[in-house]
């Protein structure tokens, strides 16, 4: 999933002022850290000599800390307590899998019973997500785990180029927005950044972002991966000069390889991608070599394991399993997040030992269905299409029957009547003939209300409820 080499525009361009400015915002970093007494930078630290570890010793790390962690939800969560029989204790990660799965229902339906007695409720750090289905889900946690949280990200960033201080240009949706004197001061000398709202993705907005960019100059660039497509789209099209990046991180959904190649030939940076979710935070990251994501062993444990519960083979396709070995506000001990990747079996030349997801596939929602049940992934036909057709830009597969299909179909100035045969070919050749194929031309695919993308939408009832 990573690319090895940059891009042929060098760095040397950046106007030089801008390093005095990132010694000032590290230097605010750093005291702001110490004022505020979080143990991020701490953290941080830790990580950065952990992450070289050998493979045994993190292990153990995993290992002592994940006893911890299941001893802690037995005693303290009513759910745990009510779901094994007695506390687990563990001599290997593999005996983990004697647990049985936390699912999304489960966190929807006990969440008072998975909270922590422990920890009065107001002291909690709270949050929603709603993922792809709309179906929302109350979480909490505990401060220490969300500090040790952004240390994990603060690693992840410096592995794409980005450092403390350092000033950011990001493409979100909703973003926070400075209301009182400090928020204004923290993030004008901490925070750092200055955003996009992509909830409000058109010319105008993307054109004003640019502007910023070039009188500011941030060192980074972050966002939603579409998004930041969309943006190099509009940039390279517009004929705006962007000045080449140190940083640039997509995250929150798929990064699709023709994105990706887009991204970095407009901005002249490599683009480092990283997997996590709200649930747990951050799952994984790209750290510059080829050929997956490193795992944040320090703070999850993930698994990939079959429909029948057995653990997947290198290359393998299956569900990920994650436990969050930091959380205490709200445990989650064998969570499964519904999205499908597989192992690569490669050492990374990078030196780190934490293992790598080789492919994320895509959620499970995001698997179309075959007239004989078989699943196809939804994101790998779009990316295949994308890739074989001409004059397709964007393209969306939406299922609205067993054998309906609407493709919203962003075109580029070479679509024409072959385009359109080609892509109907396409999905006749993945699900069968006899199916209806309905393409609808667009500016730009619709975002979901999260402000995210979907490029393929399963609406069939596949007997195990709406999908």
């Amino acid at each position: 999933m990573a690319i090895d080499a940059m891009p042929s525009r060098g760095m040397a361009s950046r106007n030089p002022p801008n390093a005095g400015s990132a010694l000032l915002g590290k230097l605010v970093y750093n005291l702001w850290d110490l004022k505020d007494r979080s143990g991020r930078l701490a953290e941080y630290r830790s990580l950065s000599k952990s992450q070289w570890m050998p493979a045994a010793q993190l292990e153990a790390l995993q290992l002592a800390r994940l006893n911890s962690m299941t001893d802690y939800a037995f005693r303290h969560s009513d759910y745990y307590r009510n779901t094994w029989p007695a506390a687990p204790r563990f001599e290997r990660l593999s005996e983990l899998a004697t647990l049985p799965l936390t699912r999304k229902a489960d966190v929807r339906v006990h969440r008072d019973a998975l909270v922590s007695g422990e920890f009065p409720r107001d002291e909690l750090v709270t949050a929603k997500t709603g993922g792809s289905t709309g179906a929302a889900l109350e979480l909490f946690f505990d401060t220490v785990c969300q500090e040790k949280r952004n240390a994990a990200s603060m690693r992840s960033d410096e592995w794409s180029g980005w450092q403390p201080g350092m000033l950011v240009a990001a493409l979100w949706g909703s973003p926070p927005v400075p209301q009182t004197l400090k928020e204004k001061f923290r993030n004008a000398l901490h925070d750092r950044v200055f955003y996009l709202d992509t909830m409000c993705l058109d010319d105008r907005s993307m054109r004003d972002f640019a502007a910023q960019i070039e009188r500011r100059r941030p060192g980074g660039l972050f966002g939603h991966a579409h998004s930041l497509f969309v943006f190099a789209g509009f940039v390279e099209k517009s004929g705006i000069r962007v000045e080449p990046f140190k940083s640039i991180v997509a995250t929150s959904m798929m990064l699709l390889e023709t994105e990706r190649i887009v991204i970095e030939r407009v901005f002249g940076c490599r683009v480092s991608n990283r997997y996590g979710c709200e649930e747990v935070g951050l799952i994984a990251s790209e750290c510059g070599q080829p050929g997956g994501m490193h795992i944040n062993s320090e703070h999850v444990i993930v698994e990939i394991v079959r429909n029948d519960g057995s653990p997947a083979a290198p290359g393998e396709q299956g569900q990920i399993v994650v436990t969050d070995l930091l959380n205490h506000g709200m445990p989650l001990v064998r969570y499964a997040i519904e999205d499908v990747a597989s192992w690569s079996a490669v050492p990374c030349a990078c030196g780190r030992t934490a293992p790598r997801l080789e492919r994320l596939v895509g959620r499970v929602a995001d698997f179309l269905v075959r007239r004989d049940g078989a699943m196809v992934a939804g994101v790998s036909l779009v990316e295949k299409t994308l890739t074989a057709i001409p004059g397709v830009d964007q393209l969306q597969i939406v299922q609205s029957r067993i054998d309906g299909f609407e493709l919203n179909c962003v075109p580029s100035g070479a679509y024409g009547e072959s385009s359109a045969h080609a892509l109907t070919a396409a999905l006749v050749d993945a699900f069968g003939s006899g199916i209806d194929v309905q393409i609808n031309l667009m500016d730009r695919i619709p975002q979901e209300k999260n402000s995210k993308y979907r490029f393929a939408i399963c609406r069939v009832n596949t007997g195990g409820g709406s999908r």
